[in-house]
């Protein structure tokens, strides 16, 4: 018997969505990423709340309640089977230990416990680092751009993978690895370590908060991606795309935020990237067509004239975009 005990509200979801995707493939899109950005917080979290109930009802389940203003979300499809089984019993925050057993906040004891597993993250060090410098890392907000201490005279060091995003780490330290190397190199320059420090102090919070939040850390994917990778000169434009090549900007828009899209152009660009983006539902299929059912088609078949239908308004949201790098322009004005 196994109890698991938990302080947050938590919602679950599986990795496989609509039509049997990836889930990053289908969520991790420019197109969705602009419409929790103009939409108000409280309408995105509710869209998002109906979506992961979408699977199971997570207060049945105990998990988690609408009502809630934060959340943390974590991708597994076996928990939500196991507590339907019984196999895992979902209890609230632990109050205190006993000798062999474990008493809970809302009364409740558990007895004869085996074995107690801590899954309560980790601290990160730099003992390696002089104190000065290494004292000074709090967390990625001490850093420019989450990777370069601000206080060197000189841009010497660099520190990678230091972020939680809401997409896949491994492509954001991709790319904070391409900078750094046209940093290094020479290709690309960054600003005075006055300006730079100037912007860490700005995102710093006001208030000292618990270490423990790694929530804090949490950044939105395809808006830190695109901001690095302008920083390293390879972010597609999305409004030259849509009016030079429509496909691949359709695509590139309405399709998944993949690291194909960071190979279209500038160093390091790749002339095999627009096919690859071109093709990557189909090739995510692949692997499963060990058995042909007669009479079945790709559920991808009619993507790209629904792409095309969908002209109008990623034109309009490339428009849109274009506004909001013009200074004192706020989204809510301009619509």
């Amino acid at each position: 018997q196994v109890f698991l005990s938990t302080r947050s509200h938590t919602w679950v979801i599986s990795r496989v969505s609509d039509h049997g995707f990836p889930f990053d493939m289908v969520s991790t899109t420019r197109f969705n990423s602009l419409l929790e950005w103009l939409l108000p917080s409280a309408l995105t979290r509710r869209i998002k709340f109906r979506k992961f109930n979408s699977w199971f009802n997570h207060t049945n389940y105990g998990l988690a309640s609408s009502k809630s203003s934060k959340f943390k979300m974590i991708i597994n499809e076996e928990l939500p089977f196991c507590l339907l089984s019984g196999t895992v019993v979902l209890k609230p925050n632990v109050k205190e230990f006993t000798e062999s057993s474990a008493v809970f906040e809302d009364g409740t004891t558990e007895g004869n416990i085996d074995a107690v597993l801590f899954a309560t993250g980790y601290n990160f060090s730099f003992p390696f680092l002089e104190e000065s410098v290494g004292s000074a890392i709090d967390d990625n907000r001490s850093l420019y751009n989450c990777i370069f201490p601000p206080q060197l005279e000189k841009p010497t060091l660099a520190i990678i993978g230091l972020i939680q995003l809401t997409g896949s780490i491994m492509v954001g330290s991709e790319m904070q690895a391409r900078w750094v190397t046209g940093v290094f190199a020479g290709w690309n320059k960054l600003p005075p370590p006055s300006r730079m420090m100037a912007e860490v102090l700005k995102r710093k919070p006001p208030v000292k908060r618990n270490p423990s939040e790694r929530e804090n850390l949490k950044m939105s994917f395809i808006s830190y991606v695109d901001k690095i990778a302008a920083c390293a000169g390879v972010k597609p434009s999305v409004l030259r795309l849509l009016l030079t090549d429509p496909q691949l900007g359709l695509a590139v828009f309405f399709g998944p935020c993949s690291p194909y899209q960071y190979r279209l152009v500038g160093r390091g660009s790749w002339s095999g990237a627009r096919a690859a983006i071109l093709t990557q539902w189909q090739r995510s299929l692949k692997p499963l067509r060990t058995r042909l059912l007669g009479g079945s088609s790709s559920s991808t078949s009619g993507w790209g004239w629904r792409c095309l239908l969908a002209l109008p308004a990623a034109l309009t949201a490339a428009w849109l975009l274009s506004k909001h790098r013009q200074p004192g322009w706020s989204p809510r004005a301009g619509l």
